[in-house]
């Protein structure tokens, strides 16, 4: 199980050092920080279709067009995970300037429609993982 955890942390930590960015007004430089009241939203999972198949490229722009309809969301990331070190394909994050903005998201119902009618019926494992950037 300890093997379990590590390999999902690892993998995630492999999806932050790849990109998981942001500032203020989220911009996508390499060397840009996340602000302290900003969190950066990121899942990485595993569809029960055979990566790179059509339904699984159709979910993955499904997601992409649904979720960044919501207004809160920003610097929506759809990734292709690569790493050996763990049985993940895909990942998505985003950010949010706050909680309120967050809590908003998980609320909204274009992402509870896609939790319901999607996720549920076609992602087979994930990881979820929410970050606060730190002051210094």
């Amino acid at each position: 199980m300890k093997r379990r955890n590590f390999i999902q942390n690892a993998g995630i930590a492999a999806l932050a050092g790849g990109g998981m960015v942001t500032a203020a007004g989220c911009d996508s430089q390499r060397n840009s920080t996340l602000g302290s009241s900003q969190i950066q939203h990121g899942v990485i999972f595993t569809l029960k279709y055979e990566k790179g198949s059509p339904e699984a490229n159709l979910f993955l722009e499904d997601g992409r067009r649904i979720l960044t309809g919501i207004p809160v969301v920003q610097n929506f990331q759809v990734y292709d995970q690569v790493s050996k070190k763990n049985d993940f394909q895909y990942g998505f994050t985003m950010v949010f300037d706050n909680m309120e903005d967050y809590t908003t998201y998980n609320e909204h119902p274009d992402h509870v429609a896609f939790v319901e009618e999607r996720w549920m019926k076609e992602v087979v494992d994930f990881l979820e993982i929410d970050f606060r950037g730190l002051e210094g």
